[in-house]
């Protein structure tokens, strides 16, 4: 028997060629994202690719009906829309956003230097990772690093794809407790990644800086600045006896990324206009520039709306008229933890786009708003399902109650179910991913 083929079992679901391409296209968008900035660019190219025009936010804007657009921010935000013949005060705008950035470690500005003989990085946590993930796996690193240039600097994209660093775990006989209390990892002393043998007489960040300024092709002294995301290098994976999972790093939240654009390229709407915002620092409370806290969708919104010749009354109108949905992966249940979960909201895997309530307006749905997102899942001819998180623990949020109170926009918060959300590895199923580029195609398309 041929082992490496899945046994046909039984099974509840049937999954398409088309969710298994859409699947796949999105582990290959991870694979090729391990850092918010690369992930843009690969948006960027779609969009190119699709016929979009890129929009420079330093220059005047000329904008025409039935065109389609986009602008980047930072290079880690990025917003695309198109304009449809029908007057914006009566139409407003269809709007999805996500975040481009997941939980992680990052590199500090000096990160490298010499214990024993060997070379270690420094790093600083992003937002809320499960540490834990991050001991006794393939790392390495990506981001941006600005060059010298006879004129300024440049910023260039550079990615590491092989394995370059570790977090070792320490072994049992020396943390005998470590199954029965878990890995607890000291955040300053104990998540240095080790990175390699040190060179005598060559002070460890003169190793590091001649090791980036080789992969660049520049000189060591010419680079000014870095921001590195760490990783991991092993690729994105179907799972599972039927292959109706997925596992990879960053599905919270580029899978809403991914399912949010693949959405707007699906649309054939000429009528409406629509939206799709990307942000930056989700992970850390959105308040930066390239955030969603900062000014860059309200920024868009009121330079096409002027740019189309709209009173203030008139664009007032099309907020008023408009629908934004925020996309953030949401909790699965897990039977092996069953009481972390609150009774009669078991979101289940491969069952479809979830609805996300909390009457502390951590998530931004209503009745009214979950009920658009529920009609608008019916037309795709999707599932639905609705999550409440216990009362009893501390519930996260996203950018829909930023923007919904920013824009004064009615609003709802929905998510693909995954499970192990902030590991390094997450899970998630196929055929969500699939039911929700439906379900925001079909918002597009409204």
């Amino acid at each position: 028997m041929n082992t490496s083929t899945p046994v046909n079992i039984s099974t509840p679901i049937s999954i398409s060629d088309q969710a298994r391409t859409l699947a796949k296209d999105l582990l290959n968008f991870i694979d090729l994202s391990p850092s918010p900035w690369h992930a843009v660019e690969q948006i960027e190219q779609q969009l190119l690719n699709a016929g979009f025009s890129k929009l420079d936010e330093t220059q005047a804007w000329q904008l025409s009906t039935g065109k389609r657009y986009f602008v980047v921010r930072g290079g880690s935000s990025i917003i695309a829309f198109t304009l449809g013949s029908k007057p914006l005060a009566n139409t407003g705008f269809r709007m999805v956003g996500a975040h481009t950035d997941s939980p992680s470690l990052r590199l500090k500005p000096k990160a490298a230097y010499e214990t024993d003989g060997l070379l270690r990085i420094g790093v600083e946590v992003y937002g809320g990772p499960i540490l834990a993930t991050f001991t006794d796996r393939d790392l390495s690193i990506a981001g941006r690093v600005t060059v010298r240039t006879a004129t300024g600097h440049d910023i260039k994209l550079l990615k590491f794809d092989d394995a370059l660093m570790r977090l070792p775990n320490l072994a049992i006989h020396m943390n005998r407790e470590v199954n029965e209390k878990g890995l607890k990892l000291n955040k300053q002393t104990e998540l240095p990644l080790l990175f390699g043998e040190s060179a005598e007489g060559i002070a460890a960040e003169q190793q590091f800086l001649a090791y980036i300024a080789a992969a660049l092709n520049v000189a060591a002294n010419d680079i000014l600045t870095f921001e590195f995301n760490v990783f991991d290098t092993q690729k994105g994976k179907f799972w599972g006896a039927n292959q109706e999972f997925i596992a990879n790093s960053q599905l919270d939240n580029l899978a809403s990324c991914h399912a949010a654009i693949s959405a707007m390229l699906n649309s054939s709407n000429q009528d409406g206009s629509n939206i799709c915002a990307l942000f930056d620092h989700e992970e850390v409370g959105s308040e930066s520039a390239t955030g969603a806290s900062g000014s860059f969708l309200s920024d868009v919104i009121n330079r096409i709306t002027s740019n189309v010749g709209m009173s203030e009354e008139e664009r007032l109108r099309a907020l008023a008229q408009s629908f934004f949905v925020s996309a953030d992966m949401a909790h699965a249940y897990h039977p092996n933890h069953a009481g972390a979960y609150e009774p009669c909201h078991h979101v289940m895997v491969n069952k479809g786009p979830v609805i996300k309530t909390n009457a502390n307006q951590r998530y931004a749905s209503n009745a009214d708003t979950a009920a658009r997102f529920i009609a608008l899942c019916e037309r795709a001819k999707v599932p639905v399902q609705q999550y409440s998180h216990r009362t009893d623990l501390g519930c996260g949020s996203t950018i829909g109650p930023i923007l919904a109170s920013g824009l004064g926009v009615a609003s709802v918060d929905v998510g693909s179910p995954m499970w192990a959300m902030h590991s390094i590895r997450e899970s998630a199923g196929v055929l969500d991913h699939y039911y929700m580029i439906q379900a925001l195609s079909a918002l597009f398309n409204s």
